[in-house]
């Protein structure tokens, strides 16, 4: 694990300046504490930092085949290293150490960008080919590890991070055009970024960049639903399930550093640690994260589960003024406004771990792959409603319910909009703006163009916010359940990950997400609709096939979904604060809001007639965002103390 950066200049005639690269690498050094690395070949330069996982003696980076015509910088893990090296070495290939790192430079060697379809495991690489003269950059299948980049006429650069980025000198510009999908979902779903001419790489693509610039990104995997084997014993599926399950955990178990896990108490982590004590000799370590609000903590669950495993537990509560003093420093770690209160969490159980591990396996990425999450079965039921409602009322029936939703002052504006939604929905893609709408959006299409200044309210186009989810679900299939979670693995687990990633890499440890393992995933998608949820509630796969290794009173709890005591926090002296920070002149002279706007959404959270906790975490996270990622505060600012 590690993190990675580098300049391509295509003026051959440039030379890559050393101090450059220094800087760059110094903004991740909390990627890599133990070791960092440089090459330079004319007008390519590619530096790491590296945090010691496998081959903690002579795993050092960049390094290069046989000849030096092919050098790597990588961050990540490759589970299935060792089969790769033994096929690798049969064709001759020579190693000179035990890294996985190196057995992905001898595989470009021999396969080229086809290399890719042979990788099991999170990563994202980059490959300075100097017989062709050209930069591979690539990143896993479903975006478990970062890679931004920045690609103009006259270079790239590209980083695990994107302050590193910047680090060559370049100015922070925010792009306005996010705002719509940022006020909506809290992150961006497509490749652009809050940051003008800085992008993502996409899960499961790969860039190739020649000497004249001239460059090309494809796809090398996408999922999809199989074809109906007719299997109809539920046994088949969770029995397979399970065994893919555990041999994905041992395969995340690699490591020459102590590992861990994050157990929260709910299903997911507890799975993953039942697991990993089956197969491990010694009692493992876990760790867990709550609040002194026990409402909002899952501490005991996490306690119940370490109890029944035997495991050696440690555990940490958050007070809200170490949540809010953090905040500026973890908005600078992530490089964005931060979606959800719970990557504050993240970082403290992260940073608990530390101590006692440099890994750590987690529960990431199984409620989007089994259908966890109650909104699945919500709409999925809603679904069945309207196509009944349909059918039994008549159109001029219809009609008349249509207009008392839409013009009837009684109902509040949320409790219309779900209403129509959901009595009037017509074909897929309304079904997935209701989704959306309904589960996502802090602030709807309506509710933007009355809190954004004019202009900027005026040059969006009312889709803006969904394009690129609805481009995910259209271009979907399988049931209404498959294209649900399709969805939401292109998008809303992508930026999970990423919270995940960087909240762990702050504290200088590797998170692991066995859930992600590849081929799991792609049978999780072949699950049937009737076998993945029971009536509405998701995950029954996994909870059959983890009878016997956990409490029933674990298996079929309640899902809190990792909270915390934000809104409960949200009030008194705390939202004066944050009323004051956002009405600050500096604030209003971005001229992105309009002030009596936020007043008034001030002023209705305070007398209680709308509770806009969310809203409120969206524009105080940009409003950090701006003074920390885009002016340069230092994250120690007490804005909120």
């Amino acid at each position: 694990m590690c993190g990675i950066a580098g300049i391509f200049e295509f003026d051959r005639t440039k030379q890559i300046d050393p101090g450059v690269l220094r800087r760059m690498c110094s903004t991740i050094a909390h990627r890599g504490p133990d070791d960092e690395g440089f090459y330079i070949d004319g007008n390519l330069g590619m530096a790491m930092r590296r945090l010691s996982i496998i081959d903690l003696k002579s795993g050092h980076q960049p390094i290069s085949n046989e000849d030096g015509t092919a050098w790597i910088v990588f961050n990540g893990e490759i589970y299935n290293q060792s089969v790769l090296r033994e096929q690798l070495e049969k064709s001759g290939h020579r190693f000179r150490s035990r890294s996985d790192t190196e057995v992905i430079v001898h595989l470009y060697e021999e396969y080229g960008v086809e290399c890719l379809k042979h990788l099991d495991g999170m990563f994202a690489f980059a490959i300075w080919d100097a017989k062709q003269h050209q930069l591979m950059v690539a990143r896993d299948r479903l975006g478990i590890k970062p890679l931004y980049f920045y690609l103009t006429s006259e270079r790239m650069v590209f980083a695990s991070e994107i302050k590193t980025i910047f680090a060559t000198g370049l100015r922070p510009e925010f792009r306005r055009a996010s705002l719509p999908e940022y006020l909506s979902f809290g992150y961006l779903s497509g490749a652009e970024t809050f940051y003008e001419g800085v992008r993502k790489l996409m899960p499961g693509h790969y860039m190739v960049i020649d000497r004249s610039g001239e460059s090309i990104v494809r796809q090398y995997w996408d999922l999809s639903v199989p074809a109906d084997e007719n299997q109809s014993e539920e046994h088949y599926y969770v029995e397979t399930y399970r065994e893919l399950l555990e041999r994905a955990v041992r395969s995340h178990l690699m490591s020459d550093a102590p590992v861990g896990v994050f157990l929260s108490g709910g299903i997911d982590s507890s799975a993953i640690a039942a697991l990993m004590t089956r197969l491990n000799p010694t009692p493992i370590n876990t760790f867990s994260v709550g609040y002194a609000e026990e409402q909002y903590s899952e501490l005991p669950y996490a306690r119940l589960v370490s109890q029944h495993l035997g495991s050696n537990h440690r555990e940490i509560q958050v007070s809200q003024n170490e949540f809010f003093k953090v905040l500026p420093k973890l908005i600078w770690h992530e490089d964005e406004p931060i979606v959800w209160p719970s990557s504050v969490s993240l970082y403290f159980v992260a940073r608990l771990a530390q101590q006692h591990a440099k890994v750590v396996l987690t529960g990431e990425g199984s409620d989007e792959t089994l259908g966890g999450y109650s909104r699945y079965g919500f709409t999925i039921r809603n679904a069945v409603y309207d196509r009944l409602y349909r059918r039994c009322l008549p159109q001029a029936a219809r009609y008349r319910v249509r207009h008392f939703i839409s013009s009837s002052s009684r109902l509040d504006a949320g409790v219309r909009r779900k209403l129509s939604h959901t009595f009037l929905a017509r074909d897929g893609q309304s079904w997935a703006s209701f989704y959306f709408d309904n589960f996502f959006s802090a602030f709807n299409v309506d509710e933007q163009r009355g809190i954004l200044q004019e202009d900027l309210a005026n040059a969006f186009e009312p889709a803006s916010s969904h394009r690129h989810v609805l481009n995910y679900w259209n271009n979907s299939s399988g049931d209404m359940l498959q294209r649900l979670l399709y969805t939401d693995i292109k998008t809303y687990l992508v930026e999970l990950l990423m919270k995940q990633d960087n909240m762990s890499m702050a504290a200088s440890v590797e998170s692991r997400v066995p859930f992600l393992d590849h081929k799991l995933v792609e049978f999780a998608m072949s699950i049937p609709q009737r076998f993945q949820l029971r009536g509405s509630v998701g995950k029954n796969v996994l909870k059959t096939a983890m009878k016997g290794l956990l409490p029933d009173s674990i298996l079929h709890r309640k899902k809190l979904g990792f909270p915390t005591p934000w809104s409960r926090w949200l009030a008194g002296p705390r939202l004066e604060l944050i009323d004051k920070l956002l009405s600050e002149p500096r604030s209003s002279e971005r001229q992105l809001f309009r002030p009596r706007a936020v007043e008034r959404l001030f002023a209705e959270h305070k007398s209680r007639y709308r509770d806009n906790t969310d809203r409120i975490w969206r524009l105080l996270n940009l409003e950090l965002w701006h003074r920390v990622c885009i002016e340069g505060e230092p994250v120690s600012s007490s804005y909120l103390a």
